[in-house]
């Protein structure tokens, strides 16, 4: 059990935790997970300004689209965190983060090509929650849009 299970265990979520070893890649993790790198979702920190921050997820395949971002948030300027501030603001270390069982519940914005069956970090290395996209999206609360290229 990790802080991500248990939030997803509060949630009612349906998951599958999928345990594995170290990993070079998105692309090694995604199979040792057995899923497409599609299907692996990034959660990225963002910061919009001091104490305010957002989980955007991303598919593993794609980039945040920084305009189209920006216009959904209404903000000029945004910045990604240093790792240290990423920590203190999530409870996770980078490689691990995910809106599960942060020790904050900043806002989320998944992508809207996340759907179907995906695998979010589980909050420790080598730890995925594979879990239905769209019943994480409405656990989450989370804003749908267009914000990847």
């Amino acid at each position: 059990m990790t802080k991500a299970t248990e939030a997803a265990d509060q949630l009612g979520l349906s998951y599958e935790l999928t345990q594995h070893g170290p990993v070079n890649s998105l692309e090694e993790a995604a199979a040792a997970r057995g899923i497409e790198p599609a299907r692996l979702i990034k959660t990225i920190v963002v910061r919009l300004s001091d104490d305010d921050y957002r989980f955007v997820l991303v598919p593993g395949d794609r980039e945040i689209a920084w305009p189209k971002l920006r216009t959904l948030l209404g903000v000029k300027r945004m910045s990604m965190p240093d790792k240290d501030t990423a920590f203190a603001v999530t409870g996770y270390l980078r490689g691990t983060i995910t809106p599960l069982g942060s020790t904050h519940a900043w806002p989320v914005i998944a992508d809207e090509r996340i759907i179907g069956t995906i695998s979010i970090g589980g909050g420790d290395f080598g730890t995925g929650i594979t879990v239905d996209a769209e019943d994480l999206a409405k656990a989450l609360n989370a804003t749908v849009a267009d914000v990847t290229d």
